[in-house]
């Protein structure tokens, strides 16, 4: 198709396909997990405040996570409810440009979160003895307001960058439920050679460091869980740290997947398939996760709602 040269100030989200019969309930399964995914997270984040018990760093950090989950699911799931129940699939450049900057910059700060939160377990489970020194209130702090600022400075460098010199042209369908770089990069009329060698090298300078921080952390781990005589004492040090280590390998999993998979026809509806299980599924999972896995947190939900029960009685 011939791109008409005049500037658009639309795009269209194709969504997830022409998949008219099914747009019903593609509507509800959405709207069921984005208010499920806020209710979980803000039932998390009020639980940690009010109990005392849970008042430590794994927490603070968990907090933070939970505060990031609204906002990530937040940029872009209201748009996709709105196009399913109206039809109309359609986003400004500026606001598809907005939507672009939140959700880089949510997910940059969840790869920092993450990070936090695994050295966090691994002093835990490797430096026991001198824990509570390092990890105090103003080091988890600063590692919790550093991922944020690391976060909105990299997406604030990295937006301009890429998007600079873009114009924009007709065909302009976007074939994803939310705009993705790439997709962005490939709709422009621009011809700018470096543009996929800036956006990679930025991503991996970024993106990298805390990923591989991660990676480490859980080697140590994973030895010094090995390291332990007992069976018991095994499954208790490895308990402290199965809620994170499985919320890392969906997030980063889901992630490697799809830009993994070549960008193919036949591969498209594939990629938005493993979009969905580093987009729309951490945000739910996570407080469930941490949740079903944790005594401390089923404790305190078990308390409040016994006296939220008592109080009625």
């Amino acid at each position: 198709m011939q791109r008409n040269q005049s500037d658009i100030t639309e795009f269209i989200l194709q969504g997830l396909g022409e998949l008219h019969c099914l747009q019903t309930f593609l509507f509800l399964l959405f709207l069921t997990i984005y208010i499920s995914t806020l209710t979980a997270n803000m039932l998390t984040i009020l639980l940690i405040m009010i109990d005392q018990h849970l008042h430590t760093p794994m927490y603070y950090f968990l907090v933070n996570l939970s505060c990031l989950e609204i906002l990530y699911s937040s940029s872009f799931l209201p748009k996709l409810l709105t196009s399913l129940v109206t039809g109309d699939k359609t986003i400004s450049v500026k606001g598809c440009i907005a939507q672009f900057y939140f959700f880089s910059f949510l997910g940059a700060t969840e790869c920092y979160l993450l990070s936090a939160m695994s050295y966090d377990r691994f002093l835990a489970i490797c430096r026991p003895l001198h824990y509570t020194t390092i990890m105090n209130g103003k080091f988890c702090i600063q590692l919790a307001g550093g991922s944020w600022i690391n976060s909105i400075l990299f997406t604030s460098l990295y937006l301009p960058l890429v998007l600079k010199g873009l114009h924009y042209c007709s065909p302009s369908e976007i074939d994803h439920y939310y705009c993705d770089a790439s997709e962005l990069g490939t709709l422009s009329c621009s011809r700018i050679k470096i543009l996929p060698f800036v956006t990679v090298t930025l991503g991996f300078i970024f993106s990298f460091p805390p990923f591989l921080l991660t990676i480490i952390s859980y080697v140590y781990i994973i030895s010094a869980i090995l390291r332990i005589p007992s069976i018991t004492g095994r499954q208790k040090a490895f308990s402290t740290c199965s809620s994170h280590l499985i919320v890392v390998s969906i997030f980063y999993g889901a992630i490697v997947v799809v830009y993994c998979i070549p960008k193919m026809e036949r591969t498209r509806m594939m990629r938005k398939i493993f979009s969905f299980f580093y987009t729309v599924l951490p945000p739910i999972a996570n407080p469930l996760i941490y949740s079903l896995k944790n005594k401390d947190v089923k404790e305190a939900l078990r308390k409040a709602i016994g006296k939220i029960v008592k109080g009625h009685s």
